[in-house]
Formats: structure tokens, C-alpha cells, sequence
């Protein structure tokens, strides 16, 4: 199957272009942002105000956060001989591992001014970034970039970078696990469960499911050629999720294990 060519330019303003890999942020973030505004109902101790006053402070954490977290996690040397290409968001090129580690260091720093529970908020927030996760994959796989390993499934694509052989569309498989699957699992919790009322419980859950996600469809995407694999065809991806994954057990576990909040 060959891999559908889509012009990586959404539409044009003259002489600006409009990436879709951008686009898919601005619509994952404003998605997150009314996504996590109607859901406010549902968690104890969070209001709307704090989410439109948290905004600034996402964007912020993602977009730094992302790209510095591919720049250094991902291709350091390259970035050192190239430092304007870090600028080069519209390229490609963010990492979920970095992008978490500045939301988290945003969040910190916005809930402990408005003396906030980080986890309080941090439960309701998690809930609609797999709106982003989505939207992410997709961008990916119109960018024809982070593509699969070699496959003899009926499925598989010719990628124009992958050479010659059909490969796993990876990204459409992240798309569905940390994107919908993700996404209904959350959901289900902060709508018809009393999970919100369990201080850390959807915190730990979003951890624990991305980090399962990702480890599991890395078995399917193709290592970076900087980078390639690690001890036991280990990839980057899945050694950063390893902590993510056991930090949401121990979050589900706490949770489970205390009263509820109020």
C-alpha cells in the first residue's frame, strides 16, 4: 500500500504557510482547553476560571517543553551544530516526554501562585490531552515522519523516507491507543465513576495508560536512525515511558488506598 501523499502545508495567507503539523496543535490545545472547561462539574475543588487562567501556562509548557525535549532527548548534536533549527517547530521534531516535563514544571509553578493541589488539578487537566496525543499522531502521519518497522501485513505503507518496503503506520496506531483509547478510558472515569473524588487517581491512570501505550506500539515503530536501539531492542521512547508507567501505578495505588477528597 502505498502511503497517501498530503501536501504538509494546510493552506497559505499570501506568503505564510500553515503547517498541518501546527494546525494540530492549535486544535489539540483549544480542544483540551473546552474539553477540560465542561468537565470542571465533575471534579471537586477545580473551576472554570482556573482553566481559562491555566491556558497560557499549557501552551507555554507544551511548546517549550516538547521541542526542547526532542532537542536534547532526541538529536543534541545535531541542534548544536544547527542551533536555528530548534526554531523549526513546523518541521517537526517535539517530544510527549519533554512536552510532559514542562507542563508539569507549568503546572507546579501555577497551582502553588493560586495555592492549588497539583493533583487536584492535575486529575482534571490530564483528561483532555489525549485530544492532543491525537491529533499529534495524525500530523505525524501526514508528515510521513515516525513511521513503523518493516511488515508484511496487508496494512503496511511505503513511507517516501522508508525506502522500499511497506511499514507499519505507527503513527495511526499511536493515534488510536494514547489518542481514542485513552481518551474513552479517561473519560469514562471522570463521567460515570467517582475516580475524580480519588486524589491522583486520574493522574495515575493517564501515566499508567500512555506509558502501556507507548511501550507497546514502539515494538511496531521504527527506532530513530540517530539514535537505534538500546540493550534488548529497547527504544528511546519506551525507556522514557518505563517511569511513567510505574509513577501511575504508584499514583493508582495511593489513590485506591486513601479516602476520598471531598
Amino acid at each position: 500500500m502505498l502511503f497517501p501523499q498530503i501536501d504538509p502545508i494546510a493552506f497559505r495567507f499570501g506568503p505564510l504557510a500553515v503547517h498541518w503539523y501546527g494546525l494540530a496543535y492549535v486544535v489539540g490545545i483549544l480542544g483540551w482547553w473546552r474539553y477540560s472547561l465542561w468537565l470542571t462539574h465533575k471534579f471537586p475543588l477545580v473551576d472554570r476560571k482556573m482553566v481559562d487562567d491555566y491556558l497560557a501556562w499549557a501552551i507555554i509548557g507544551v511548546v517549550l517543553g516538547g521541542r526542547l525535549g526532542y532537542v536534547f532527548f532526541y538529536n543534541p548534536e545535531n541542534y548544536l551544530e544547527k542551533p536555528l533549527e530548534i526554531f523549526e517547530v513546523w518541521k517537526g521534531g517535539m517530544a510527549f516526554h519533554g512536552g510532559l516535563l514542562g507542563v508539569v514544571l507549568a503546572t507546579s509553578i501555577y497551582t502553588y501562585k493560586r495555592g492549588i493541589y497539583f493533583l487536584n488539578f492535575s486529575d482534571l487537566a490530564c483528561c483532555g490531552v489525549p485530544i492532543g496525543l491525537f491529533f499529534g499522531r495524525i500530523a505525524n502521519f501526514v508528515n510521513g515522519e515516525l513511521y513503523g518497522r518493516i511488515t508484511d501485513s496487508s496494512w503496511g505503507m511505503v513511507f517516501p523516507n522508508g525506502g522500499p518496503y511497506p511499514r507499519h503506520p505507527s503513527q495511526l496506531y499511536e493515534a488510536f491507543t494514547e489518542g481514542i483509547a485513552l481518551f474513552l478510558l479517561l473519560s469514562y472515569g471522570a463521567l460515570y465513576t467517582r475516580w475524580p473524588h480519588r486524589r491522583g487517581l486520574m493522574t495515575g491512570l493517564f501515566l499508567t495508560g500512555y506509558g502501556m501505550a507507548r511501550i507497546i506500539v514502539e515494538f511496531y515503530r521504527e527506532a530513530d536512525a540517530f539514535i537505534g536501539y538500546f540493550r534488548g531492542g529497547l527504544t528511546m521512547g519506551q525507556l522514557l515511558s518505563f517511569p511513567l508507567l510505574a509513577f501511575g501505578i504508584f499514583l493508582c495505588g495511593r489513590a485506591l488506598m486513601r479516602k476520598e477528597n471531598a
